[in-house]
This record gives C-alpha cells, sequence and structure tokens, in this order.
C-alpha cells in the first residue's frame, strides 16, 4: 500500500459494467522526502478507482495490483489501483526523531 495525492479525475467515455457507480481519479504516489516535505523527483502517475469519494488534493491510500480486486472478492473489477482509504491526518516519524537527547 501507497499514499498518493489526488490531481485530477478521469472522464470515460466507455467502461466495464462492473465499474458503474465510482470515478477514476488521476494520483501521484508520494514518498518519503514528499511526506517530510523535502520535496523529491516526482513520482509517474496513476490512475485509481476511487469509491470513497476523494476530492483535488486528497492524501489517499492505494492498494495496487492483484491486491486492488481483493475488496471486490468473488465479484470482477478490471482495475490494477483501489483506493483503500482517505486519510485525514499523516504523521511522520524518522529514525532521527527517536535518538536519545544527551
Amino acid at each position: 500500500m501507497r499514499i498518493a495525492e489526488v490531481i485530477g479525475t478521469v472522464t470515460l467515455n466507455r467502461w466495464h459494467p462492473t465499474l458503474a457507480g465510482a470515478r477514476f481519479k488521476l494520483v501521484v504516489p508520494l514518498g518519503l522526502s514528499d511526506l517530510l516535505g523535502q520535496g523529491g523527483q516526482p513520482a509517474e502517475e496513476l490512475t485509481v478507482y476511487d469509491e470513497l469519494g476523494a476530492g483535488l488534493g486528497s492524501r489517499i491510500a492505494i492498494s495496487e495490483w492483484a491486491w486492488a480486486a481483493q475488496p471486490f472478492y468473488p465479484d470482477f473489477k478490471p482495475i490494477d489501483a483501489y483506493n483503500a482509504a482517505i486519510l485525514d491526518t499523516l504523521s511522520v516519524e524518522t529514525p532521527e526523531d527517536y535518538q536519545e537527547q544527551p
């Protein structure tokens, strides 16, 4: 599972019948340097199946590959990435945060 930021919505003119009722979002996966506010090399965008209603700028938890379709088993949904959660708050702690103070 990875953390990503929603940067847009994908519009389809045709879709598989099992995909009705949800939207596809365009997201950018975030690395540790992004989460720490240090910037970094931008990652390649992904299209994510979203039933939760994430908005532009939302940070979400995404599941990818075969695991993305598991929440729908035994039904079939032809997806490669799924929005598993909309993150309200995110706290990142690094090993340096745990070093003892002299």
